[in-house]
């Protein structure tokens, strides 16, 4: 894992994320998922793959049944998503993380 990736979920976890298991069905085997519950039943989620370079990160915002759901079955609905293409869009990153404290 690179520098980048491993700061990319420390600052997941220092910012109240919570990385969820899952069985490599609705996310690669292998990635790393993180949520965060941000109004009820709608968390923001980034995945992370496992060769982790910065094109290899998404971010989404969705709504499940519960927590327990993540990972496990699809969203209930879809609301936005985000791909990290580029080593420049990781500002984008930087924003979803600071959006979900508020």
């Amino acid at each position: 894992m690179n520098k980048e990736s491993q700061n990319i979920m420390k600052k997941l976890k220092q910012d109240c994320f919570k990385e969820i298991v899952h069985n490599g069905i609705l996310f690669d085997e292998g990635a790393s998922v993180y949520a965060k519950e941000i109004d009820e039943n709608i968390f923001l989620v980034f995945t992370i793959k496992e060769d982790v370079d910065p094109e290899n990160v998404q971010a989404f915002i969705a709504k499940f049944d519960s927590w327990g759901s993540i990972g496990k079955k699809e969203p209930i609905q879809m609301m936005f998503s985000l791909s990290i293409k580029h080593k420049d869009d990781l500002h984008y990153f930087e924003k979803f993380i600071n959006v979900s404290k508020n």
